[in-house]
């Protein structure tokens, strides 16, 4: 019997790295979904309330708000959340941001205690990701895998127009319908991602929780909505090369991949191509560090823009405009 109990607890068994990842998704697991809820969003017709949609949310605050995805309670106004142990609460809808595809209910009721929020600017691809959420309407599902890619954009239509929403993060978690609002955590159970949408068959994508989208949730909970200034680029983060790392002192930036017809970018003579480096005087590396610079505060203001073109360094000015659905 000793034997068995020496070979048991052996480096072997210690040291076996599926315990090890088991544990964290379990530690994870058990720390993210009691925050979690599903959420059914319902509309008001000529024969009474029905069903519009359903996804899950995120508990942030101790007295009741919850983030979810725009696209779960669009054209509702309230609905129900329900957590893992049952509670259930009404709520309504605060406000939503389509081109972050990110919004916010608040629940009449007591809930649980609010989750723990990290920075998704800690990630790295290849770590460990944990999704919480409730696929099909099987509340408090959890699904792992890695972070795929960072930085990603995926398309969404403003009015009749094609936006982008910039700088979401790809896992391989499977996500599936009902999930989008739910959380993806990090392996201290951090919420790190919203998530968003399921782009294919083991493709996931979140909103990542960093500056930016803490700034949005605090605009929507203030005013119900985000006001934005709209440049009218398409872009993608990139690396420079040696020889212009060398020129400008800059060893990234986002690459122009195009540029909307009529936009302040357009007026400005920005061409897809061109790699945008400092916007004020401030370096752009990734999506995030241009958008943050594009609240309202920036609307009418000249922004000087510096940028590469055919490896020739470059200036010029654009004026954003306030983003609406005709822009």
């Amino acid at each position: 019997m000793a034997t068995a109990m020496s070979r048991a607890s052996g480096p072997e068994a210690s040291d076996d790295p599926l315990d090890s990842y088991s544990a964290t998704v379990v530690r994870v697991a058990e720390t993210v979904t009691p925050h979690v809820a599903a959420i059914e969003m319902t509309g008001h017709g000529r024969s009474g309330r029905f069903r519009v949609g359903t996804g899950s949310a995120v508990l942030f605050t101790s007295d009741g708000f919850l983030v979810t995805n725009a696209h779960v309670v669009a054209g509702t106004q309230g609905g129900t959340a329900v957590f893992a142990d049952g509670t259930r609460t009404t709520v309504d809808v605060v406000g939503a941001d389509p081109l972050s595809d990110l919004a916010v209910v608040h629940g009449r009721a007591p809930t649980a205690a609010p989750a723990g929020f990290g920075d998704a600017e800690t990630l790295r691809v290849g770590q460990l990701v944990i999704a919480v959420g409730n696929p099909l309407g099987l509340s408090g599902s959890v699904t792992a895998g890695v972070v795929s890619g960072l930085g990603r954009s995926i398309p969404v239509w403003s009015g009749r127009n094609r936006r982008m929403i910039e700088d979401v993060i790809q896992t391989d978690a499977a996500l599936n319908p009902g999930s989008s609002g739910g959380a993806l955590a990090d392996a201290r159970g951090r919420i790190v991602g919203i998530n968003t949408a399921v782009a294919g068959a083991g493709l996931g994508l979140a909103v990542p929780v960093n500056a930016t989208s803490r700034r949005i949730i605090a605009s929507l909970l203030k005013d119900g909505r985000v006001r934005r200034a709209y440049l009218g680029l398409v872009n993608r983060p990139v690396q420079l090369q040696a020889s212009a790392v060398v020129r400008t002192g800059h060893r990234e930036g986002l690459l122009v991949v195009e540029v909307l017809t009529g936009s302040p970018a357009e007026r400005a003579g920005l061409r897809a191509g061109d790699i945008l480096l400092s916007v004020g005087d401030r370096p752009v590396a990734n999506a995030e560090s241009l958008q943050k610079l594009l609240f309202a505060d920036a609307i009418g203001v000249p922004l000087e823009l510096l940028l590469l073109r055919d490896g020739v360094e470059m200036r010029a000015v654009a004026v954003p405009e306030e983003m609406t659905d005709k822009n």
